[in-house]
C-alpha cells in the first residue's frame, strides 16, 4: 500500500505566533469575505515560511514580449523566487525584491507582481537543463556501450499536456524563444503570437509555468486563483497542476465559494474576522447543507432567510426588497426550504447566525403550521406567494399609483377573485383533503418491530382517518360567505395574479413585474407596508434599511 503524503504548513494563533499544521490533503482553501484579511494572511504565511514558500500575488501583470529572454537556470529561478539574479545572503531579505518598494518598505500586500517574462525564462532554462542532463546521460551510456533511455517527458511537454486538457481547441508551443498560440480548426491551425492571447489564456500559461518551474517541495500560495479564469476551467487547471506537483502543497486564498466547493481533496479554512492585526478562523466542518451554500453563509455574516422559488422568481425578488438585512437563499421547493432551515439550525458552526424559512401556506392545517414553527419555519398569511400581489392594501396602492380617484377598480378585482373562488370551491376542497392526507401519512408513526406490528399500526392509522370528517373540516374553511382576506388565505390559484392587471389599465402578464419595479422605487414603503401584514410576524423586518 502506498503511504499517503503528509503536508505541513503553518497558521497564526491568537498572538500571531506560527502554529504547525499537517494534512493529508494536497491543498487548503482559505476563504473569506472581502476585507477579511485573506491576502494579509497569505503574506504572513510567506514571511513565516520564507524558504519553503512561494506566493503568487492576486495583483499580477499579464504582459510579456515577443521573445523570451535567455538566461541560465540559476539566474532565471533566482528572478522567479527572489526577484533578483543575485539574492541577498540574509534569508529574511532574499525575497523582498519580488515586491514593490513603497518608499519606506517592500509592499507584500498590494504591489503588482511583474514577473511573467522571468517565469517564461525559468521555464525555458529548466527545459534546457533537462535536455542537457539527458544528452550527457546518453553520452556516458554510449561510452560504456550501454543502451540509453527514451527521451523523458520534460517541463515543456508537461505544460503542453496540461494546456491541452484545459483548452481543447487552442494549442500552445514554446520554441525558438517564442510563445506561439494556435486556434485549432477543421482545416488546420491558425497561429498567433502568445502575447496576443486572451487574458484567460495568458493567466493560465502564467500559472502553469509558475507552478512547474519552481523548486521541489515548496508550499505554493495562490492569491485569488480565480482571476481571469472562466469557472468552467478553474477546478480543472488547478487539479491538473496539483497532479504534476505532488511534491508541493497548495494554499488557495479566495472568496469564490463555487471554486472552494468544487475543488476536492482540499481542506477549507474560513476566516471569520480580522481586526487589522489578528485573525479568527476555523476549519469548515462537514454539513448536511450543500458545501457552496455553507461557504456562502459563512462569508455573508447576515441572518439567513430560506425561501421557495429560484433566484429569478417573484418570491425571491419580493423578499429581497422586504428583508434587506437578510441573506436570501432560494431553495426551489418547499421541502428544500424545510430541510435547509433545519440543517442550518442544527449546524453548530453557524450558531452565531439567525436563520428562518418562509413557505407558502398552501393547504396546511394549523397543526402542521405550528409544528414547523419550532424549527423557525413560518408560513405566509396567504395560500401562496402570488396572492401577496392581490392583498386589498396593495390593490389600493396600485390604484393610487395609476391615478384613479375612486376604489371601483379594487372592488372589481375583489369581485372577480371571489367569483373565481366560488366556481372552484369543490376542486379546492378536494386538493385540501389530499394535502391533509399526505401530511398525516408522512407524520404517521408506524411500528418497526416486526411484520405483524407494522401491519397492526398501519391498519390502526387508517381506521382513525375519516374522509368524511376531513371533508367537513375543509368545507368549513371554504364557506361561501368568507371575507376577501380569508379567500387569499385558502385559494391556491397561481394564475390569479396574472389575470387582474387589466382592471388598472395594465397588461395582465406584466402586473407582477409592475409591482416589483414599484417596490424598488419611490412607492417602496407603501408597497412593503401593504404586504407586511401577510408575512410571518415571527421574522423581524428592519424597515430602516435602504
Amino acid at each position: 500500500m502506498i503511504k499517503k503524503k503528509i503536508y505541513n504548513y503553518i497558521l497564526p494563533d491568537e498572538n500571531n505566533n506560527p502554529v504547525s499544521k499537517e494534512t493529508k490533503c494536497h491543498s487548503i482553501i482559505i476563504i473569506g469575505a472581502n476585507g477579511s484579511g485573506k491576502t494579509r494572511l497569505g503574506a504572513w504565511i510567506e514571511k513565516n515560511m520564507i524558504d519553503e514558500t512561494h506566493r503568487i500575488s492576486a495583483q499580477r501583470a499579464l504582459t510579456f514580449g515577443t521573445y523570451i529572454k535567455q538566461k541560465s537556470y540559476e539566474q532565471a529561478i533566482n528572478l522567479v523566487i527572489c526577484g533578483t539574479e543575485n539574492p541577498s545572503q540574509n534569508p529574511s531579505q532574499q525575497h523582498d525584491n519580488r515586491w514593490g518598494w513603497d518608499g519606506e518598505k517592500y509592499d507584500y500586500i498590494s504591489s503588482m507582481l511583474n514577473d511573467y517574462e522571468n517565469v517564461l525564462s525559468a521555464l525555458v532554462a529548466m527545459q534546457a537543463k533537462q535536455q542537457e542532463k539527458f544528452i550527457n546521460d546518453c553520452k556516458e551510456k554510449d561510452l560504456r556501450g550501454e543502451q540509453h533511455d527514451k527521451v523523458p517527458e520534460m517541463v515543456l511537454d508537461k505544460l503542453q499536456r496540461i494546456w491541452n486538457m484545459i483548452f481543447t481547441h487552442r494549442g500552445i508551443t514554446i520554441s525558438d524563444g517564442k510563445v506561439i498560440a494556435s486556434l485549432r480548426q477543421n482545416e488546420g491551425a491558425v497561429e498567433y503570437k502568445g502575447r496576443d492571447m486572451s487574458d484567460g489564456e495568458r493567466v493560465a500559461l502564467y500559472l502553469i509555468a509558475q507552478c512547474l518551474c519552481i523548486p521541489e517541495n515548496k508550499t505554493i500560495i495562490i492569491d485569488e486563483p480565480e482571476v481571469h479564469l472562466h469557472r468552467s476551467i478553474m477546478d480543472r487547471i488547478w487539479t491538473s497542476i496539483e497532479n504534476e506537483r505532488e511534491d508541493c502543497f497548495f494554499i488557495y486564498i479566495t472568496h469564490d465559494t463555487q471554486f472552494a466547493a468544487s475543488h476536492k481533496n482540499s481542506e477549507k479554512i474560513w476566516i471569520k474576522e480580522y481586526d487589522g492585526t489578528n485573525w479568527k478562523y476555523e476549519e469548515v466542518e462537514d454539513s448536511s447543507l450543500p458545501e457552496q451554500l455553507l461557504l456562502d453563509i459563512l462569508g455573508n455574516r447576515k441572518p439567513v432567510l430560506f425561501v421557495e422559488g429560484t433566484n429569478d422568481s417573484y418570491d425571491t425578488k419580493l423578499y429581497s426588497e422586504i428583508y434587506k438585512e437578510y441573506y436570501i437563499v432560494a431553495c426551489g421547493s418547499c421541502s428544500s426550504v424545510i430541510n435547509q432551515t433545519k440543517s442550518m439550525g442544527a449546524n453548530g458552526q453557524l450558531h452565531h447566525l439567525k436563520c428562518y424559512g418562509i413557505i407558502d401556506r398552501d393547504y396546511r392545517s394549523d397543526y402542521e403550521i405550528d409544528a414547523y414553527k419550532k424549527d423557525n419555519i413560518f408560513t405566509l398569511e396567504v395560500a401562496e406567494v402570488e396572492n401577496l400581489f392581490l392583498t386589498e392594501e396593495l390593490l389600493q396602492v396600485v390604484n393610487d399609483i395609476m391615478g384613479y380617484s375612486d376604489s371601483s377598480n379594487v372592488e372589481n378585482v375583489k369581485k372577480y377573485i371571489r367569483d373565481r373562488f366560488c366556481k372552484e370551491i369543490e376542486k379546492q376542497i378536494c386538493e385540501a383533503i389530499a394535502s391533509e392526507l399526505k401530511f398525516k401519512l408522512t407524520t404517521a408513526t408506524i411500528s418497526r418491530e416486526n411484520e405483524e406490528k407494522v401491519k397492526e399500526t398501519l391498519e390502526k392509522f387508517f381506521r382513525e382517518i375519516s374522509y368524511d370528517n376531513l371533508k367537513i373540516e375543509q368545507e368549513k374553511k371554504f364557506k361561501l360567505d368568507i371575507i376577501y382576506k380569508d379567500i387569499l388565505k385558502i385559494f391556491n390559484c397561481k394564475s390569479l395574479s396574472t389575470s387582474t392587471g387589466h382592471f388598472f389599465g395594465l397588461n395582465n402578464k406584466e402586473y407582477r413585474d409592475f409591482i416589483i419595479r414599484q417596490i424598488k422605487g419611490k412607492r417602496a414603503s407603501d408597497i412593503i407596508n401593504a404586504i407586511i401584514p401577510y408575512l410571518p410576524e415571527d421574522i423581524p423586518i428592519n424597515l430602516d434599511i435602504k
